[in-house]
């Protein structure tokens, strides 16, 4: 039996990951402070020294990388990074050291230089404008160029905009989502912009397909749709009953925005095979009612 480790298997992307990994053939090991119903946990502290130390004695066949710092509104240019890179390092070190074989690591669409539409893995250029953009890059090209001396294969996988339940209230969704949940009204901006959005379930599926792909080097997690921010919310509000309690345009407009960020997924389709579960309509419905289920448990 393979054995798979993943890191972040508590956050928003691994929560997703670890409900559809548990029930495959892999067992499944998660790394960090904080357990994950079905799966074999080891505690941790990343950032710390030991933590390598446990991950070479895991000895695990294949790695899912997902820990990161991801507090919305300061990750863009939070010092974190730079932290999380070395400490990403010495996990991939160590796994090899294991004996570790395959390696996942979970990259961003920030990392490209935002304009081209869409956004491609072998020709859009690598020119981050954040330090959360820039560390995911210098990351994801340290892995991929060291596979060889460490004697793992590497996929790089450059997530694009995932939502749904169990998002942070202070993103897209959550806001919206926080706002049904208290009665009040939710606020946004003009959300002229539009963005490659993919249900954090079918992010988490693609992951899974990758950990038992030989795929390597950078491959984007997208639907290849773009979709404008004032109609994923109103899409999210209808599903919610709340359309009424929505304001757009009641906030400034972010300046310097790209007007599109969308993925070319021509790797995703044709050399992984892998196509996504839900529409944005089908997606944002499925976000709200899971949040109602867990709101109000039995209806």
């Amino acid at each position: 039996m393979s054995r798979v480790l993943v890191t972040g298997a508590s956050g928003f992307i691994g929560r997703a990951v670890m409900r559809q990994l548990v029930p495959t053939n892999f067992e499944v090991h998660s790394i960090g402070r904080t357990a994950v119903e079905g799966a074999i946990h080891h505690e941790a502290d990343l950032l710390a020294s030991g933590a390598a130390e446990t991950v070479r004695a895991i000895g695990a066949t294949h790695l899912l990388h997902c820990a990161w710092y991801a507090l919305p509104g300061r990750y863009w240019a939070a010092a974190e990074n730079i932290d999380w890179v070395a400490a990403s390092l010495a996990i991939a070190r160590a796994f090899a050291d294991g004996g570790g074989t395959r390696l996942v690591g979970v990259g961003s669409c920030a990392e490209y230089g935002w304009g081209g539409d869409p956004l491609d893995e072998a020709h859009s250029p690598i020119v981050p404008a954040t330090l959360y953009g820039t560390a995911k890059a210098s990351l994801g090209s340290l892995l991929t160029t060291s596979a060889s001396a460490l004697r793992f294969s590497v996929v790089w996988a450059r997530l694009f905009f995932p939502y749904g339940p169990g998002e942070r209230p202070e993103r897209l969704l959550g806001t919206l989502l926080a706002a049904f949940a208290s009665g009040n009204r939710a606020s946004f901006g003009p959300g002229l912009q539009a963005r490659d959005f993919i249900h954090v379930d079918d992010v988490a599926s693609a992951l899974v397909a990758l950990l038992g792909s030989d795929l390597q080097g950078a491959i984007n997690i997208g639907s290849g749709e773009a979709t404008e921010v004032r109609r994923f919310v109103t899409i999210a509000a209808e599903a919610a009953d709340m359309v009424d309690r929505i304001d757009i345009g009641a906030t400034s407009a972010g300046t310097g925005e790209a007007q599109v960020v969308r993925a070319s997924v021509a790797r995703l389709t044709d050399e992984l095979g892998w196509h996504p579960r839900f529409t944005i309509e089908t997606g944002l419905a499925d976000a709200v009612e899971c949040f109602r289920r867990n709101l109000l448990p039995g209806v």
